[in-house]
């Protein structure tokens, strides 16, 4: 009985396996709907890669145990443990991976209190938009940027970013 169990859940297992490989979508991967707020389910322990795990690992496991002679109920006990903790394995290891995701939208607002420096001149009393450079996010990124201050800044005064206004300008002030 362990080899009808094992034999086609270790194809199938090799076949999603194949197919994560290749980056084609295995059945239980179907795009849903994408909602801007939504995280998802953060550990899901029954889909059918987790099902599949398990059933492929318990039936190696039960023809392990059989073939090295322990009794049926600890052959059937080891191999449901087996499997169960192959499912755990793997809904820990996806639900780690969907921890990982990282998301490379720039928030301006983590550019309020960073340092930098004038690239392109900015002329006193919010007389006109010029750039700044300042580190946002662990990346040097080039912005636009106006200040309040009585003269002009020029290229490579030092600044600090005071605000980010409502059209992500930045509000800077010389050093």
């Amino acid at each position: 009985m362990y080899w009808v169990v094992a034999v086609p859940f270790t194809i199938f297992f090799l076949l999603q396996l194949v197919t994560a490989f290749l980056g084609t979508d295995s059945p239980d991967d179907l795009p849903d709907a994408e909602i801007e707020a939504d995280r998802g389910i953060g550990f899901q322990f029954f889909t059918l890669k987790n099902l599949v795990g398990f059933f492929m690992v318990f039936g190696w496991t039960g023809i392990a145990c059989t073939e090295s002679g322990l009794s049926l109920a600890a052959t059937i006990t080891i191999s449901i443990l087996a499997g169960l903790a192959m499912m755990g394995i793997m809904a820990g290891l996806f639900y780690l991976l969907m921890q990982a995701n990282a998301d490379g939208t720039m928030k301006f607002q983590k550019a309020e209190g960073q340092t930098g420096e004038v690239y392109l001149s900015i002329q006193a009393k919010r007389g006109g938009i010029g750039k700044v450079q300042v580190q946002v996010m662990g990346v040097l990124r080039t912005l636009d940027a106006i200040t309040d201050d009585g003269e002009d800044l020029k290229n490579g005064q030092l600044i600090t970013v005071s605000k980010v206004l409502s059209n992500n300008i930045l509000l800077v002030t010389g050093k």
